[in-house]
């Protein structure tokens, strides 16, 4: 363990990490009134204590009123943030990990309609597709007030504890002015490529005057936005070493795209089915260029890649973020030695997809993900030993039969198919979807370890059940599909479940009938 890359500190200027893997920013959407409460301080400290070095808060905190989220964000223009900031920063620091916080101005990429329906502002009146708002044009005013916002942020966040600050600059404000497809300001913000890159520099120079030369301060961007007139690959490399020339920023953390379109944003953010970390060689070229501490996260779900990102020294520091967002000791069980315990984030985007729909995030894989108040990451041993038996080996069954057999109890599971998986193993046939099965082998494997008996092809009757003599019975075989949906000819109807496992072929005259709109 010693030797591994991945656990090897880093020093970042006089902030000591304690290994390679950071949470980089992203937001959950647990602020309260806008405040990182109760929910939002639980959730951090939980991967603190499982072991990361370095959890970024916030995506993104906003700096002024005129930026209001699109979801449930910080509001960092609020004296109140300090308070419960600090509580947050003195938790994780207790867990051994450092804290830091992404501090943004939306511009365009929010809604007039939002909060006090003030104005959109941006350097053009382009409107996002995402979020469709035509945004007024900023004068100067406007300019000198936000960067005024950013630099009372930046102080907030220095007396609320955090070990420093990082500024969002793909997508919102910030990178606006940087890209020719949003900028259409004349001089002295608008023209040229170091004109365009002036409100990031005003910006940088306000706050280092209110927090001084010392506090950590970064910068998370976009260094190719891969649009056709846009801030390109040899654009993105003189940017980031204009950065790093500054003298005002202490780290880089790149990413590679756009996200004011859906498929923009996902190939940003990949999900399952697409290819793992897409952007890391041209991360790798950002840090060659500059020699400058380099971050980057981007499907990064596994230990190996991770260690590959650090050792062929393509990163400093590497992201996992949804990968703690399913399992939050990820590191911890590196160090003891469990990598085969570590629960394996399989892409599905549950997370990120509840957030867009106005939820929190959840994890599908990990039910106790924000809800670390009221569900235990770890499962602690019960006082007395049960017998329980369980029907059904699709997720809810396996993670019942997992979580008794962790608490010490003696566990059988009976299923009537010949495999487990249920409605998962149907899913996972989809090419596109194939990673859905690791919910189901993780568990297996957590169950087989723990002595966990498995009865397949075995029908769970009254006296098959009774006979186990058990203390607790969990009935856990879900649901049948709904197929009596028509007045005449229900004869004809076959479920998505008959087509998806071979069980009916499909006639030559088909009708599909989708009440739903799911993956079905």
């Amino acid at each position: 363990m010693a030797e591994d890359p991945l656990l090897q500190p880093y020093q970042l200027k006089h902030l000591t990490l304690r290994n390679r893997v950071i949470l980089t920013a992203h937001e959950p959407a647990y602020p309260e009134d806008g405040m990182p409460k109760g929910r939002y301080r639980a959730y951090h400290v939980e991967r603190a204590r499982g072991g990361v070095a370095l959890t970024m808060t916030a995506g993104s905190a906003a700096v002024s009123r005129d930026s209001p989220p699109v979801f449930n964000n910080i509001l960092a223009w609020q004296d109140e943030v300090v308070k419960w900031t600090r509580e947050l920063t003195d938790a994780v620091h207790e867990a051994g990990a450092a804290v830091m916080i992404q501090l943004t101005h939306l511009g365009r990429r929010t809604r007039w309609d939002k909060a006090d329906w003030l104005p959109v502002v941006s350097p053009s009146h382009r409107r996002e597709s995402a979020h469709r708002s035509f945004p007024k044009k900023m004068e100067d005013w406007d300019i000198a007030r936000i960067i005024t916002d950013y630099g009372d942020a930046a102080e907030r966040m220095q007396a609320g504890g955090m070990d420093g600050i990082e500024l969002q600059a793909y997508g919102h404000l910030m990178d606006q002015f940087w890209s020719p497809l949003t900028n259409e300001l004349d001089g002295p913000y608008g023209g040229s490529l170091d004109n365009r890159l002036r409100f990031t520099f005003d910006v940088l120079t306000e706050i280092r005057k209110r927090v001084g030369p010392d506090f950590i301060v970064g910068i998370r961007y976009t260094g190719d936005e891969m649009l056709e007139g846009g801030i390109g690959r040899e654009d993105g490399i003189a940017i980031s070493q204009r950065l790093k020339d500054s003298g005002q920023v202490d780290f880089l953390n790149v990413v590679r795209g756009h996200i004011d379109t859906d498929p923009g944003l996902t190939d940003l953010i990949p999900i399952q089915g697409m290819p793992s970390a897409p952007h890391l060689d041209f991360a790798g070229a950002i840090r060659k260029a500059t020699g400058f501490p380099t971050f980057h996260a981007a499907r990064i779900p596994d230990l190996a890649t991770a260690r590959h990102a650090i050792a062929a020294g393509l990163l400093d520091m590497v992201g996992m973020t949804r990968a703690h967002i399913a399992d939050p000791h990820l590191l911890n069980k590196l160090i003891e030695g469990r990598e085969d315990d570590i629960r394996p984030c399989v892409g599905a985007n549950y997370c990120l997809d509840r957030i867009y729909q106005g939820g929190l995030a959840h994890c599908l894989h990990n039910a106790a993900t924000g809800r670390e108040e009221t569900m235990p990451q770890v499962i602690e041993p019960a006082q007395r030993q049960r017998k329980v038996v369980i029907v059904g080996t699709g997720p809810a069954g396996l993670e019942a039969a997992r979580v008794a057999a962790e608490r010490g109890h003696q566990v059988t599971v009976f299923e009537a198919a010949d495999r487990p998986g249920g409605q998962i193993r149907l899913t996972a046939q989809s090419q596109r979807r194939r990673e859905m099965i690791g919910i189901i082998d993780w568990r297996m494997g957590q169950c087989e370890k723990r002595g966990v008996t498995f009865r397949f092809n075995t029908w769970a009757e009254a006296e098959t059940v009774l006979a186990e003599a058990p203390d607790v019975v969990i009935v856990a075989t879900g649901g049948l599909p709904h197929t009596e949906v028509l007045s005449a000819g229900n004869d004809l109807v076959v479920s998505a479940w008959d087509i998806i496992s071979g069980d009916v072929r499909p006639g030559s005259n088909v009708l599909v009938y989708d009440d739903a709109g799911d993956h079905a």
